[in-house]
């Protein structure tokens, strides 16, 4: 009697033994696919540190006497162009992974998106505080007087909503409205354009303007091509079946 029971107990154990261990590799391929490959974190490193070089740029000037004869339009022009930057670099992000099939580039939208509203902080705070140290009647002026202001800072405003629900827990709790709500950045790219376009526009230097519309373009482009794709094969299909 003891044997029967030891001898069917063993099928039991050994049964019981495979299938946590199934569920161990299971949780351990689930944890691999959150976590990404192992060289993601380096790279997240890498790209944090990289896109902190503007910023090291415009205190080295600083310190060491280069930053020009008017700081303060050297640091808002700074500031402006690289938030312009990052936002193009964060629209860039999902074509290239479609394009490349390289699905942990999306890893990176996060940080370089939330790196755009942090230059564009900068470029805003300079411009409020050391521009017109907080002078509400002299910036309402300058309003009326150079628009391109007002755009700006209707950008600005639209990025902030975008970075506040950035975090993981904000996706998990609006979700299908996270999307609705981030395809903002279209529009913030597109007056970002317009803002850095009519700033230039004064002075007859459109070189950057243009180069940065035509970036623009063919970002935004490239999605209401996908939108448009994706709704023809979906009518496609639904006449097929």
């Amino acid at each position: 009697m003891e044997t029967t029971t030891t001898s069917s107990a063993a099928p039991r154990a050994a049964s019981s033994g495979a299938g946590a261990a199934r569920a161990a590799k299971s949780r351990g391929t689930a944890k691999a696919v959150v976590a990404g490959p192992r060289w993601l974190p380096w790279a997240k490193g890498a790209v944090f540190v990289a896109a902190l070089y503007p910023l090291a740029r415009l205190i080295f000037f600083g310190v060491t006497g280069q930053i020009g004869a008017n700081p303060i339009e050297f640091i808002t022009r700074s500031t402006g162009l690289w938030t312009l930057v990052f936002l193009c670099i964060t629209l860039a992000v999902t074509p290239l992974r479609k394009l490349t099939g390289w699905n942990a580039l999306i890893r990176f939208r996060r940080m370089l998106g939330l790196y755009a509203f942090f230059y564009a902080t900068l470029h805003f705070t300079t411009y409020i505080w050391f521009d017109k140290w907080f002078d509400v009647v002299a910036m309402f002026k300058d309003v009326g007087k150079r628009p391109f202001i007002t755009i700006g800072f209707t950008a600005f405003v639209l990025l902030i909503p975008l970075a506040a629900t950035s975090t993981r827990a904000m996706v998990r709790r609006l979700g299908r409205r996270w999307q609705t709500l981030h395809r903002l950045v279209y529009a913030i790219g597109a007056l970002a354009i317009l803002h850095f376009w009519w700033m230039r526009a004064g002075k007859h230097d459109l070189a950057q303007p243009k180069l940065y519309a035509a970036i623009m373009i063919v970002l935004l482009g490239w999605r209401v091509g996908a939108w448009l794709l994706a709704r023809y094969e979906a009518r496609a299909g639904a006449h097929t079946t």
